[in-house]
Order: structure tokens, then C-alpha cells, then sequence
């Protein structure tokens, strides 16, 4: 099964995002938006920057 994106309103009232993988876990999370629209413009974006982006290993902190 392939991951989902769920948009939903919090307790506080506030709309976020979730991307759920194909066997449900959580994988990432969204910030908190004022609106439905604003948490679904933010699972957009996600889509965008992700298509093509690169895995970049970091270097431990000494």
C-alpha cells in the first residue's frame, strides 16, 4: 500500500499534516497552520521539494 498524506484539525484547533507510510506509521509531520488550505498548500509544498531531492549525509559535530 503507498503512503498518505492526512490532513486534519488538532486539539487546539490548528490544521496539520501527517505522511503516514504504506504500513502506517508516521513518517513526517507538518507545522501548525491556521486553515485547512494553508495545511493542505504545506502538503503541497512537501510534494514539490521532495520530487528529486537529494539524501545529503552530514558530518558528526566534534
Amino acid at each position: 500500500m503507498a503512503g498518505k498524506f492526512e490532513v486534519y484539525e488538532d486539539a487546539s484547533g490548528k490544521f496539520r499534516f501527517r505522511l503516514k507510510a504504506g504500513n502506517g506509521e508516521v513518517v513526517a509531520t507538518g507545522q501548525a497552520y491556521t486553515s485547512m488550505a494553508g495545511a493542505k498548500a504545506g502538503v503541497a509544498a512537501v510534494q514539490r521539494a521532495a520530487e528529486g531531492a537529494s539524501v545529503v549525509e552530514l558530518e558528526k559535530d566534534e
